[in-house]
């Protein structure tokens, strides 16, 4: 990647292309939105700050399950965490309204991860502290230095309505406002970009884009699911598949998009359950129905009632981002439209 592609905001108002940025400059910016390392959770009042409708990053890890607000994540984009033994990457870019969770290790070695407070296609620029190497956060790739290339290991999150998830999981542990930096906890009251997706969509982004790389498809700000399979991505326009399913096959495997209003949020499953492959429609609700056996199912993917009550879908990798972003980072991919 040309080098002039990376955009550091000064916080002043200004920007700086990363060939005319003094060393100086780039050690000044690192880490000036900043990052958490170690981070503190608290129990489901944890989020009692959070109004119905505030979205979080939800991660479910096998002994328990974390919300991520995005209130929160708008000012300090990153956590890194070691979650049942997997070192996790929990990343929110706020210009392109990307939740993408990864693992962070490479080639077996375990990476931390911190912010150059630098822009790539108007999208978060991570940087790994052991090699230096540059990471465009929507594609989860390295795009300058040793990494070159490399691409992170998507792993299954999703993004919905506070009161959502916690209607799923009471149990939840949620990101505390309080990680030792210092800030007031109203700090994350307001959310800065909450009209951004209508400046995206008249072309007005804060940093630069290359437009003529993005398909028209889709409007630049609709939110989309990328579902990954088989190193197959399709994207699904949230918004489009209301209280629904999308019931589809990406790469020649049979997949089923839940879909819900609210948020709009969608989460991507694996339909197959005891041999069966299930096909499933939406009730409207919040609950889904497999044809096969007529079992209920909530937004998690598990079975609530029916003959198939106790059984869990296994949830895809994905990723949550304006349409934008996506485009970008992957120009050929398939859109699903219902």
């Amino acid at each position: 990647m040309p080098p002039e592609d990376i955009v550091f905001d000064t916080f002043d108002g200004g920007s700086v292309r990363l060939p005319d940025a003094p060393q100086a400059t780039i050690n000044r910016l690192f880490n000036a939105i900043r990052p958490v390392y170690v981070p503190t959770y608290e129990g489901p009042a944890g989020g009692a700050w959070l109004s119905e409708s505030d979205l979080v990053v939800g991660y479910e890890g096998e002994t328990q399950v974390y919300a991520y607000p995005v209130k929160f994540l708008n000012f300090h984009e990153i956590v890194n965490d070691e979650i049942d033994g997997v070192p996790v990457l929990i990343t929110y870019c706020p210009l392109c309204a990307s939740g993408v969770v990864f693992d962070r290790r490479i080639d077996g070695e375990t990476h931390v991860f911190g912010n150059t407070s630098a822009l790539f296609q108007s999208d978060l620029v991570m940087i790994d502290h052991e090699t230096g190497s540059y990471w465009f956060q929507t594609g989860g790739e390295a795009v300058i230095g040793p990494q070159s290339g490399k691409l992170l290991d998507l792993l299954p999150s999703v993004m919905m309505p506070w009161s959502d998830w916690l209607a799923l999981h009471p149990e939840t542990l949620v990101l505390s406002r309080d990680q030792g930096f210092g800030s007031p906890p109203s700090r994350y009251d307001r959310d800065p970009f909450g009209a951004y997706a209508q400046s995206v969509d008249a072309g007005r982004f804060a940093f630069p884009v290359d437009e003529d790389q993005i398909s028209g498809i889709l409007r630049l700000s609709e939110i989309v699911l990328s579902v990954r399979v088989n190193d197959t991505e399709k994207a699904y326009p949230v918004g489009r598949l209301g209280d629904d399913v999308a019931n589809d096959e990406i790469d020649g495997t049979s997949i089923a998009v839940f879909a819900q209003e609210s948020g709009p949020s969608a989460a991507a499953y694996s339909p197959m359950v005891n041999g069966t492959m299930l096909t499933f429609t939406g009730t409207g609700n919040g609950l889904y129905i497999d044809e096969q056996t007529e079992s209920t199912w909530d937004f998690t993917g598990s079975a609530i009632s029916g003959e198939l009550a106790g059984e869990r879908l296994t949830l895809l990798p994905s990723r949550r981002s304006m349409w934008f972003s996506i485009s970008i980072d992957q120009p050929d991919i398939e859109v699903y439209f219902p």
